[in-house]
């Protein structure tokens, strides 16, 4: 009896179905096409604005009104995304270089129905040939990079890490590793003196923050004032440099390839207080070998030092040779009261200015003959008031040419001296009578860069010349601290 019971139920169920089929019609949603992205790679330059807006179509509806848009795009090595709303994407790309992965999730406001389009963003950098420029508008720290086009994009640092950079800014150092060391990348050092925040290391290829400078250090001082950081150009990112008034070198107990290659380990003990204006200088001894050397100014008790090739400090245990001396030398084991301004010091003739205590620059002339560090010798020369003495001022600029011919700066203009004669030669180019905050000479002495608030000008210093201007660039903001050229 239950079984009939089932029976005749399951017949007035189907009846019903039957005599319902066909009293209704059936609208699926409609569903939004979006055109030419999905599967696709989007290119993206680091620093550039990125926007992606593929055509859509929403068949009876609105697709800005009724659609929502999120784009999510994969950081694999951080483990991580992001997530961007709206239409179209519009983002500084500031997501590095390479392939990531992303996708736009579409939803559909009136139901609910979301669609999901993957394709991904191909980050790569405009940063690969150019200048960057290092500068400081209204106490404000500041990074530019000029296209080789020659056009300026301004507030580079903070647009892309959405950071301010320390104050007080010193210089920039360009880490690029050599050929053999691939697993080191290139880096730009961002190096300031400001007690409450660190210097910055950028990466070399797209300019985003990498780490604090203190990760260079295998243990890093408590306190950290930047001297001068040199590089040597052998050893790809292996640097040297001024560190607390203290000579720091990188490492080179590791192979080149490892993390740990090229960072600062303890400083060089001593008592002493290294000026910045020290040199690493490489030569050959007399039997023909590869020597080095490093060769400074204590700015403890003013006298000429030295470090030998491995950076131990060798204070002034070398022999003074008064044999070319003229009658007005001077002590180089103490030369005396007063401050070093300049010293670009080399083997062979070499000159120092420095400030005594009276306010006059004294330029000093010696000879350096350490290439057998084991015989060292520093021969005094002389000792007179620098003609260009009245010029020089607490700004003042300084290079020096390989031929030991100076350039350095008065305010608004640019002098060039050539010690062997005191030839004392006012060059011509100037910048709208603005002071100069920067000046760099080519390696092969030719061309003299000196940046102005606002610009950076490039000089004709060859033979014959006489500072006449080859280029002007200008669109920078702030006053020119340092620059690094790529190439």
């Amino acid at each position: 009896m239950k079984q009939i019971f089932i029976f005749i139920i399951a017949i007035l169920m189907f009846g019903a179905c039957k005599k319902d089929l066909g009293n209704y019609d059936y609208h699926p949603p409609s569903e939004p096409t979006i055109y030419n992205l999905k599967d696709t790679i989007i290119n993206a330059v680091v620093g550039d604005t990125l926007t992606i807006n593929p055509k859509v179509t929403f068949p009876d509806a609105d697709p800005i009104k009724d659609l929502s848009f999120n784009w999510e795009i994969e950081i694999a090595e951080e483990l991580r995304s992001i997530t961007l709303s709206g239409y179209p994407l519009k983002m500084l790309y500031n997501l590095g270089t390479g392939e990531r992965r992303a996708k736009l999730h579409v939803t559909d406001k009136r139901n609910g129905l979301k669609y999901t389009i993957p394709f991904k963003i191909k980050g790569t950098t405009q940063f690969t040939a150019g200048t960057i420029v290092l500068t400081v508008d209204n106490g404000v720290t500041k990074l530019a990079f000029i296209r080789p086009d020659k056009s300026v994009i301004n507030n580079l640092y903070e647009g892309l890490n959405g950071k301010v950079l320390p104050t007080n800014p010193v210089q920039l150092y360009h880490a690029k590793p050599l050929p053999y060391q691939p697993n080191n990348k290139e880096e730009i050092w961002v190096l300031c003196n400001d007690p409450a925040k660190e210097s910055t290391i950028l990466d070399g290829a797209t300019l985003l923050y990498r780490n604090p400078f203190s990760t260079q250090f295998f243990k890093a001082p408590q306190r950290i004032n930047i001297g001068r950081i040199e590089g040597i150009e052998e050893m790809g990112i292996v640097a040297h440099g001024t560190v607390n008034d203290k000579l720091y070198r990188g490492t080179l107990s590791t192979a080149p390839f490892v993390p740990d290659y090229g960072k600062f380990a303890n400083s060089a003990d001593g008592d002493y207080l290294l000026s910045p204006y020290y040199a690493m200088i490489i030569g050959k001894n007399n039997q023909g070998q590869s020597s080095s050397f490093y060769f400074g100014f204590n700015a403890k008790d003013n006298s000429f030092v030295s470090f030998d090739g491995g950076g131990i400090y060798r204070g002034t245990d070398y022999v003074v040779d008064n044999s070319i001396s003229q009658a007005n030398s001077f002590n180089p084991k103490s030369t005396g009261q007063g401050q070093l301004i300049y010293m670009k010091p080399s083997s062979g003739t070499s000159y120092a200015f420095i400030k005594d205590e009276s306010g006059i620059v004294q330029e000093l002339s010696f000879r350096i003959a350490m290439e057998n560090y084991a015989t060292r010798t520093i021969s005094p020369i002389y000792k007179r008031v620098f003609k260009g003495n009245s010029l020089v001022n607490a700004d003042t600029k300084w290079q020096r040419s390989a031929v030991n011919v100076f350039y350095f700066s008065a305010n608004d203009k640019i002098y060039k001296y050539n010690p062997v004669n005191e030839d004392l030669i006012l060059l011509e180019g100037t910048y709208s009578g603005k002071k100069v905050t920067m000046l760099k000479l080519s390696a092969d002495g030719t061309r003299l860069t000196a940046g102005y608030e606002g610009a950076i000008l490039t000089l004709d210093v060859s033979v014959g010349k006489n500072g006449n201007i080859l280029q002007t660039q200008t669109g920078i903001q702030g006053a020119v601290i340092d620059q690094v050229i790529k190439n």
